[in-house]
């Protein structure tokens, strides 16, 4: 599944809103999508580190239009953290001498919001 299929849509609430400042951002995703699928989609589409991710399947509910009724579809919610203080990674290479590693990550989603 490409990572374009994966995040359908961001979810935005006043409570979503919220957690953004904690580095936790909230996503519609296809109902198939794994975690680990879901937190390579978010770390490909925005250049971010992830650092956890909640899933929750939500059922759809009854609506009413006149005498008819009918469900809205069944759909899964993530809840992606992201690490908002990225930093090098260093690790000991052959000869016991220290390595880095700075890969470039951003600390927020800009495009969640749509500034």
């Amino acid at each position: 599944m490409k990572a374009e299929d994966i995040i359908v849509a961001p979810i935005v609430t006043e409570k979503s809103s919220s957690e953004i400042q904690n580095g936790r951002y909230t996503f519609e995703v296809n109902k198939k999508a794994t975690k680990i699928e879901i937190a390579n989609a978010v770390e490909k589409l925005f250049g971010v580190k992830v650092l956890k991710v909640n899933t929750i399947s939500v059922k759809g509910k009854e609506k009413r239009m006149g005498a008819h009724t009918g469900m809205t579809p069944d759909w899964k919610k993530a809840i992606v953290t992201i690490d908002t203080n990225p930093s090098d990674k260093t690790y000991l290479s052959k000869g016991g001498k220290e390595v880095k590693i700075s890969k470039k990550y951003k600390d927020t989603i800009d495009e969640f919001m749509g500034a």
